[in-house]
């Protein structure tokens, strides 16, 4: 697959993102629903607990987890990532954690486009972040 970032500006490059890009040459395209900081538990009433209730830092590094998992079993890996969605409920402390992000997606060489959203709640109250992710190959 090809690449092409796309910056009209460069504002977005501190913030490990371009602006768009352009891909061409890929075969298959991932669409990922939104990963939380959830883990299997089979004796909890849903059958999975949330990690780390409401700590954005922690909940960010489990979601990312989950998306790595994804992305392994699609055959895929970070390198394929061509957008993500992050939804918080907490904006602010999103930001100050943003390395997460950075260095988790540093290591592929890439600057995927991105949104960030705030929303007044996810799915379940003790979940602060959720990411979605589109990837291609």
């Amino acid at each position: 697959m090809q690449r092409k970032s796309i910056n009209p500006t460069e504002w977005g490059l501190a913030f490990a993102m371009d602006q768009a890009e352009i891909t061409e040459g890929a075969k298959r395209h991932l669409r990922c629903s939104g990963q939380v900081a959830v883990a299997p538990d089979p004796d909890a009433e849903l059958g999975f607990s949330v990690i780390a209730p409401g700590e954005i830092r922690a909940q960010m590094q489990a979601a990312l987890a989950n998306v790595d998992d994804v992305l392994t079993t699609a055959d895929m890996t970070r390198s394929d990532i061509v957008s993500l969605r992050f939804f918080t409920t907490d904006i602010d402390g999103f930001l100050e954690n943003y390395d997460v992000y950075a260095d988790w997606i540093g290591s592929a060489g890439i600057r995927p486009p991105q949104s960030l959203l705030g929303v007044q709640r996810l799915v379940l109250p003790d979940i602060v972040v959720e990411i979605e992710v589109e990837a291609a190959a």
